[in-house]
């Protein structure tokens, strides 16, 4: 069945990749991006939006609303990370990375909710990240994020299946996308006397496991899956090698000292 379906942040990576394979399964798709696309997909329909600005983010579900009569499918897939210590944050790189990670999550699902319930069906894809489970050094206020998008997502879920709406997290690993080029650097982390050093040490580590990591593609074929399924899961780990499996199974079974001993290891803290 062909449905109608917004995804936020489709200038590249996840976004691109799930609009891509969402068109090729015949779906009519529209995706939102802060800037102009450097790319074209045939079918994709793109609206220019700041995920952060309210007012816009209404409109534009009013207009595909207007336009097709429906909004069957959200994926909230517009973020940004900062790295840095956690300590030296300033309110500035918290705003923008709260703002932006959740509450553009909040009012993309505010402005289509209303719709969903009046049809008595939906269907809200919410990404979040392995870091989103656990802590994730020198990433401290996107992990905060994330898991703030975990736990409003499970309240969403709570208060919305009585309406018929589904509401799903997709918890990513490391995939090779353009995360790691437009991650945001706090300045003060790097030249501080402390923290630099590790903070240098733990950001290769994170971008090689990034590069590395598995193809959008394979993400993008799984949400596909979802959005075809009549009765979803609320949570779905996406990580693609046994490691990343590994690490949030481990999470939730070792004593809370040994999982972050374990942790510190990894990423060399």
């Amino acid at each position: 069945m062909q449905k109608i379906i917004l995804i936020t942040g489709v200038s590249s990576g996840f976004g691109r990749a799930i609009a891509e394979r969402l068109l090729g399964d015949g779906h009519i798709v529209y995706g939102t991006s802060r800037r102009e696309l450097d790319f074209s997909l045939e079918g994709l329909i793109v609206r220019r939006l700041d995920v952060t600005d309210r007012h816009g983010v209404k409109s534009v579900v009013d207009s595909i609303v207007q336009e097709q009569g429906r909004i069957d499918v959200v994926i909230n897939n517009a973020g940004v990370g900062i790295a840095g210590a956690t300590e030296l944050a300033s309110d500035e790189e918290i705003d923008l990375q709260m703002n932006t990670n959740l509450r553009g999550v909040v009012g993309m699902c505010a402005a289509v909710l209303p719709y969903m319930r009046a049809k008595r069906s939906g269907t809200i894809i919410n990404i979040s990240s392995i870091g989103g489970v656990f802590a994730i050094p020198y990433q401290g206020f996107y992990s905060v994020s994330k898991f703030a998008v975990e736990a409003y997502s499970e309240a969403l879920s709570l208060e919305t299946k009585q309406f018929g709406i589904r509401v799903v997290i997709v918890e990513p690993g490391d995939f090779n996308t353009g995360f790691t080029a437009n991650r945001k650097v706090s300045a003060a982390t790097i030249d501080d006397s402390d923290y630099g050093k590790s903070f240098a040490r733990v950001i290769k580590n994170i971008e090689q496991d990034e590069r590395g990591g598995g193809d959008p593609r394979y993400l993008a074929r799984k949400i596909s899956k979802i959005v075809r399924k009549r009765s979803p899961r609320l949570r779905y780990l996406i990580a693609p090698n046994f490691i990343q499996k590994l690490s949030v199974a481990a999470h939730t079974v070792l004593p809370n000292r040994l999982f972050e001993i374990l942790v510190r290891i990894f990423y060399s803290v």
